[in-house]
């Protein structure tokens, strides 16, 4: 069973719509869709924007209906590097949580290690992620991405603060789920791994970009994963 969260509906519909055999259940205010996607058992979720939404409806995946893979897909603001444009698709190798902070008592060195786990960065399932990167350069040719997604519970659109997060943690794509539910697979030892399309460059103009280029960047990767799940 592999588990898909997307925090807005424009990030999962499509799938829901596509799923054959499929039955909701509501739990914690989610609806849970389980049925069939292009053969493989699923499980999609919408969660909501945030990083407690996401990391419930990743735990409620893994403990109610026992996934073997969580997968985040959506959309996400670019950062730090003018490589990433609007519409490309970046697969992440791992996650880390921009906003979390407890150096003042912790030390630089503790800090940003997140507890129980001991890591900052927490690194994506390989094969997965590879499968997803070479689906991606097929359907969008030159125009993938690997490396590490932050998280954090603001909408970016100050390009002082993106630069520093890109500066701190070399990411290339910001956004409000992924750092969250990777932590909730970390602590459960389930895989995970983090899908995104880049609407915006959570920038200045993020707030006017946004809602021009989260549709059809969502569509991308809902295209994709139709692609991928038979070879998860």
């Amino acid at each position: 069973m592999t588990g898909i969260i997307g925090a807005m509906p424009v990030e999962v519909d499509r799938l829901i719509e596509a799923m054959e055999n499929k039955t909701p259940e509501t739990i914690s205010r989610m609806t849970f869709w389980r049925g069939e996607l292009n053969g493989t058992p699923c499980v999609v979720a919408c969660c909501g924007a945030g990083k407690v939404n996401s990391a419930v409806c990743a735990q409620t995946m893994i403990l109610r209906y026992g996934v073997s893979l969580v997968i985040n897909t959506g959309v996400a603001g670019g950062v730090g590097s003018r490589e990433v444009r609007i519409g490309d698709l970046v697969v992440a190798t791992g996650v880390v949580q921009h906003d979390y902070d407890t150096t003042p008592i912790d030390g630089p060195e503790g800090g940003r290690r997140l507890p129980l786990l001991d890591e900052e960065l927490l690194p994506t399932d390989a094969h997965a992620s590879a499968v997803l990167a070479q689906e991606a350069e097929a359907l969008s040719p030159g125009r993938v991405h690997r490396g590490v997604i932050a998280t954090g519970d603001q909408f970016m659109s100050d390009v002082n603060r993106l630069h520093a997060i890109a500066a701190r943690t070399g990411a290339l794509a910001c956004e409000m789920e992924g750092g969250s539910i990777g932590q909730a697979c970390a602590l459960a030892g389930v895989p995970f791994t983090v899908l995104r399309a880049i609407s915006d460059n959570a920038d200045g103009n993020a707030v006017e970009d946004f809602p021009k280029f989260a549709r059809e960047s969502a569509e991308k990767s809902i295209a994709l994963l139709l692609r991928a799940l038979p070879r998860l």
